[in-house]
């Protein structure tokens, strides 16, 4: 079990919190209160690796927040990672991080493969290049949601105004489970000058803002 308190602003920010492939949603609105407990079952984690300076990452942008749209938080947690390894080719990417980039190159080379590149889904950690195929991503999500999960999340938070204190339990049937938190924004708009996408407005959802862990979790006995 772990305990994690954190404090940040979050001026339209969606909260998630991730444990292995097991997530728990949980939306701030300006309350005194709110609590949220993962399911029994598997939650789906959708993981797009995007950049502002690829001109193939706006449709893959697109799609990825219209899936947020089409299936619960109990059933699906998509983000979108954006990477660094872009910025040199004329635009710098103000959501990127480096620590986006070594994770999504860490999750290739756990799927055997050698090339990194941009737009880039993974669902359970597994890369899936058939995200444009109709009724793909549902199979996806279905297989994970009918397993038992094998970890438990809850978070309880509070809020004043632009400040939340959040603090999460994390709860795994292993040892070596790897507790992460994230912190999400949604309608997101920025006006790219340079670079690939020099001209276009990017709108943009589920941007990870926010990054802790990995945390060490110890076994529930």
């Amino acid at each position: 079990m772990l305990k994690t308190t954190r404090r940040a602003s979050l001026p339209t920010a969606l909260n998630k919190l991730l444990l292995v492939a097991i997530a728990s949603s949980l939306s701030l609105p300006a309350v005194a209160a709110c609590f949220k407990q993962s399911p029994a079952h598997t939650v789906a984690l959708l993981e797009l690796y995007t950049s502002e300076g690829c001109d193939s990452c706006p449709p893959a942008n697109e799609w990825l927040s219209e899936q947020s749209k089409q299936f619960t938080a109990d059933q699906l947690v998509t983000l979108a990672l954006h990477v660094d390894y872009w910025d040199y080719i004329g635009w710098k990417d103000q959501f990127a991080s480096p620590a986006f980039g070594q994770r999504h190159k860490a999750t290739v080379h756990a799927n055997g493969s050698k090339t990194v590149y941009t737009p880039e889904f993974f669902v359970g950690g597994k890369e899936t290049r058939n995200w444009r195929q109709h009724g793909a991503l549902a199979q996806r999500v279905g297989a994970a949601n009918a397993k038992t999960a094998t970890a438990a999340v809850s978070l309880s938070a509070s809020s004043a105004g632009r400040e939340a204190s959040v603090k999460a339990v994390f709860k795994a049937q292993t040892s070596n489970a790897l507790g992460y938190f994230a912190v999400l924004e949604n309608q997101l708009a920025t006006h790219v000058t340079r670079g690939e996408n020099a001209g276009v407005t990017l709108k943009e959802d589920r941007v990870v803002r926010k990054w802790f862990g990995p945390y060490t979790v110890s076994a529930d006995k």
